[in-house]
């Protein structure tokens, strides 16, 4: 079954090279990102651990946790590492979970159900594990994108993602395209003319149903 925006993600037991954990406890009352890979000491997947890393600080300011998946060992993600915090010159803190019977890739729709390691198996058998996906305190799926092997993630964009996805929670507003911190926001056409103003203070209206404001 399909894993969508707002659906509760499944409570795996999960074992990583930091140990076991169960995905909702591990969550517990912060936002999560998971980030998959087809297999360990690939290119490009190797690049995108390294900016992971580089950004330790900036998950730890949004209150975020970061989980990698990749269809390998423990022992393989362990001696991995070290080619990540070679290439991207920082120490990789975060697990990676080792999803080498692919129950984190079928869970997550990443995979079919059907779906196994074939002998000498290579990166394209599993080439569809390279995902994002955001989890919010309630466990519940916020954002999901997909790349292909060729294409490395923008975490510039996966930061600004997370960003709108939690100011849209904590102030009650959307984010516009391109927004960034700072930007005006959208308010939801639910609110009243009346209860935006007493909420938001100014606003300007450029449609009807399209009203944007600044945060304060």
């Amino acid at each position: 079954m399909a894993l969508r925006i707002n659906d509760e993600v499944p409570n795996l037991t999960i074992e990583t090279d930091t140990g076991e954990i169960k995905l909702h406890d591990w969550i517990g009352d912060q936002w999560a990102i998971i980030f998959s890979h087809p297999k360990d000491f690939t290119p490009v997947c190797t690049t995108e651990f390294g900016a992971v890393a580089q950004l330790a600080d900036e998950w730890d300011k949004r209150g975020t946790k970061v989980l990698g998946v990749s269809v390998d060992g423990v022992e393989e993600h362990k001696k991995w590492k070290v080619d990540i915090e070679t290439a991207g010159g920082a120490k990789p803190g975060f697990p990676i979970a080792a999803d080498h019977d692919l129950q984190i890739s079928k869970a997550f729709d990443m995979l079919p159900a059907e779906a196994y390691l074939p002998d000498g198996r290579t990166p394209n058998d599993t080439a569809t594990v390279r995902a994002v996906f955001i989890i919010g305190p309630d466990k519940k799926l916020k954002l999901s994108m997909v790349y292909p092997m060729n294409v490395g993630r923008n975490f510039a964009e996966v930061l600004r993602a997370l960003d709108g996805l939690q100011t849209a929670a904590g102030r009650g507003v959307a984010t516009p395209a391109n927004w960034n911190v700072g930007d005006d926001v959208v308010i939801p056409t639910t609110v009243s003319d009346a209860d935006a103003k007493e909420k938001f203070g100014d606003f300007r209206t450029v449609l009807p149903y399209l009203r944007m404001t600044k945060l304060k």
